[in-house]
C-alpha cells in the first residue's frame, strides 16, 4: 500500500492528464456509436431483414481482437487517437444498436396505434411515445457499450493514444504492481461512476438526456480548443519506446534542449509504443525526435535486405545514416557509445553447472534448454530466426512480454531468455550473457532519430541533442536503468544527475 501511496503522489499530474485523455476516448467513441447505432436502429424498425443483417454484421465486428483491429487501423489512419476511437466505435455499435431496435419494436402495439390516432407525425410520436418508453432498454445498451469502451481503451496506451492503459503498460514493463494497480483500478472506478451516472437517466425526459449529451459535446469541444490553441505555440514534441531506457534519454533530449533557452518548449511523450509505431508517427509529424538504435534500423526498416554481420560499429551506424535519409528523408544523429544489443542470457549459477561462456556451447546442451523470448526477437533474422541459422541449435521457445521472460526465468519456468546488453535485470535477477562468438547480433547504438527538414530549421537543437554523442557507456546505461527500475527513481531525475555528473548541462 506505501508504494502505491508514494506513486500516487510522485505521478499525480500524470494521472491526472491520462484520467482525462481516458474519459475524452471513452466520451468522444460512446458519441460517435450512439450517432451511428442510433438512427439505423431508427431506420430498420420498419425493416426487420435488414435488421437481422446488421445485427449479425455488428456481432462480428465484436468478435475480431482489438490488437488484430489496431493493427489493421494503423496503415490506414496511423497511430494515436484516430485508430483507438475507431476501433471503440466498433466495439459500441453492438450494445447500443441491438438494445434500441429491442426497445423500439417492444413497444406495445396499441400504444403505437393510440399514438397515430391522435395524430401524431413520425417525429412527435418517436420523441413522446417511442423513446420515453424504449428508454430504459436503450440506456441499458449505452452503459453496456461504455463499459465496454473503458476497458478496451486502456489498448490505446499500446498506439500513443495515452489514456490509463499507459500506467499498465509501464507497470508490466518495469514490473512494478503498483502502477498496474492504480491504472486497473482508475479505469474500474471510471466505468462504475459512468455507468452509475447513465443509469440515472434511464427514467429521464428526452429533453433531460439532450441537454447532457450537449454538455458532453461541449465538454469534448473545449479540448479540441485547448489543443488547438496550444498547438499556435510552436513545441517539440519527443517521444520513446517503452521501457526505462528510452524514457531516461528522452528527458535528457529534453533538458539539453532547453538548457539556457527559456523560448523552447519541450513536450515528452514516454512509452509511446512500438518501434514501427515512432517510426510512423515521425514521418507523420506527430513527434519531431526520438531515439532509435542503428541495428533495428538497418534490420527493421530497410526494403532491401541488408548485410549486418561483421560491419563496425562506424560502419553500421553510416549505413543505418544513409539508409533513413535516402529511403525516409530522415536523419540519424551521432550516436552514444554503448551498444545495446541483442544477447542470450541465462542464469549464472546455470552457465557455471554447464560449463557455458559462448552461443556455441548451447549445442551441447540444447535437450536442456527451455527459452522464454519476446515476440520481436523470435521472428528476427538478427535474433532467434538468425541463431538457429548460424549457430545449427533449436530448442523450444515460449513468446512473452520483455517484463514477463525475466520473471519467467528468476521463477525456473525458462532457464534461458532474450536480453539486452544494458538491461538492469541482468543485474537484478543474476543473469549473465553468452558471447555471440559468431556475430550474429549487429552493433545496436542509440541515437536521435529526427526528419532532415527539421534538422535544417533547427541546427540549435541538433548542436544540443550532439552533445551526448559518443557519451554513455553500457556500464554506465546499464546502471541508469537499475536506478530507475529497481530502486524506483525517477527518470528524469536520473538523468539529469547524468547530465549534471558530466557536465553537459548548467546546475540552476
Amino acid at each position: 500500500m506505501y508504494s502505491i501511496f508514494k506513486i500516487l503522489s510522485e505521478r499525480r499530474s500524470d494521472l491526472w492528464l491520462a484520467l482525462l485523455q481516458h474519459l475524452q476516448i471513452s466520451l468522444v467513441s460512446l458519441l460517435l456509436a450512439m450517432i451511428i447505432a442510433m438512427p439505423l436502429a431508427f431506420w430498420v424498425t420498419k425493416h426487420k431483414k435488414i435488421a437481422e443483417l446488421l445485427l449479425q454484421i455488428t456481432s462480428i465486428l465484436q468478435t475480431i481482437p482489438s490488437l488484430a483491429l489496431l493493427g489493421l487501423l494503423i496503415p490506414l489512419v496511423g497511430i494515436g487517437t484516430v485508430p483507438a476511437v475507431i476501433a471503440l466505435v466498433v466495439y459500441a455499435l453492438l450494445p447500443i444498436f441491438q438494445n434500441t431496435y429491442l426497445g423500439l419494436t417492444g413497444i406495445d402495439p396499441a400504444l403505437e396505434e393510440a399514438a397515430d390516432a391522435f395524430g401524431m407525425s413520425h417525429l412527435q410520436k418517436l420523441f413522446k411515445v417511442e423513446l420515453p418508453l424504449a428508454m430504459p432498454t436503450i440506456i441499458s445498451g449505452i452503459r453496456t457499450a461504455l463499459v465496454l469502451i473503458i476497458g478496451t481503451a486502456t489498448m490505446a496506451a499500446l498506439i500513443g493514444a495515452g489514456g490509463l492503459g499507459s500506467f499498465i503498460l509501464l507497470g508490466i514493463d518495469r514490473n512494478n504492481t503498483g502502477l498496474i494497480v492504480i491504472g486497473a483500478i482508475c479505469s474500474g472506478l471510471l466505468a462504475i461512476s459512468l455507468s452509475a451516472f447513465i443509469k440515472v437517466l434511464e427514467h429521464a425526459s428526452v429533453k433531460t438526456i439532450l441537454i447532457v449529451l450537449g454538455t458532453c459535446c461541449l465538454f469534448l469541444t473545449g479540448f479540441g480548443i485547448k489543443d488547438a490553441v496550444s498547438n499556435q505555440t510552436e513545441t517539440i514534441t519527443i517521444a520513446g519506446k517503452l521501457g526505462s531506457e528510452p524514457e531516461i534519454l528522452i528527458n535528457m533530449y529534453k533538458e539539453l534542449i532547453e538548457d539556457g533557452n527559456s523560448h523552447i518548449k519541450v513536450v515528452l511523450k514516454p512509452n509511446f509504443g512500438k518501434t514501427t509505431f515512432l517510426f510512423s508517427a515521425l514521418k507523420s509529424g506527430r513527434i519531431e525526435i526520438y531515439p532509435e538504435f542503428t541495428g533495428t534500423i538497418l534490420e527493421t526498416f530497410s526494403q532491401k535486405s541488408v548485410v549486418t554481420t561483421g560491419l563496425t560499429a562506424a560502419q553500421t551506424y553510416q549505413k543505418a545514416r544513409n539508409l533513413v535519409q535516402k529511403q525516409n528523408k530522415l536523419t540519424l544523429l551521432k550516436p552514444m557509445a554503448y551498444d545495446n544489443t541483442y544477447a542470450l542470457a541465462v542464469k549464472t549459477d546455470f552457465m557455471k553447472k554447464y560449463h557455458l561462456s559462448k552461443i556455441s556451447d548451447l549445442s551441447l546442451i540444447q535437450s536442456q534448454l527451455n527459452g522464454g523470448m519476446t515476440l520481436e526477437f523470435i521472428d528476427r533474422e538478427d535474433g532467434f530466426k538468425g541463431i538457429k541459422k548460424l549457430y545449427n541449435i533449436n530448442f523450444p521457445v515460449k513468446s512473452m512480454e520483455p517484463a514477463l521472460r525475466y520473471q519467467a526465468i528468476d521463477q525456473g519456468k525458462v532457464n534461458i531468455v532474450d536480453a539486452y546488453s544494458t538491461d538492469s535485470e541482468l543485474r537484478q535477477y543474476h543473469l549473465s550473457i553468452l558471447k555471440d562468438d559468431k556475430h550474429n547480433f549487429p552493433i545496436y547504438q542509440g541515437a536521435p532519430l529526427l526528419k532532415t527538414t527539421f534538422v535544417q530549421k533547427h541546427p540549435q537543437v541538433v548542436n544540443k541533442l550532439n552533445k551526448l554523442a559518443g557519451k554513455i557507456t553500457e556500464k554506465e546505461m546499464q546502471e541508469m536503468n537499475y536506478e530507475v527500475n529497481v530502486k524506483n527513481v525517477e527518470p528524469r531525475k536520473v538523468a539529469h544527475s547524468y547530465l549534471l555528473k558530466h557536465h553537459l548541462i548548467k546546475e540552476k
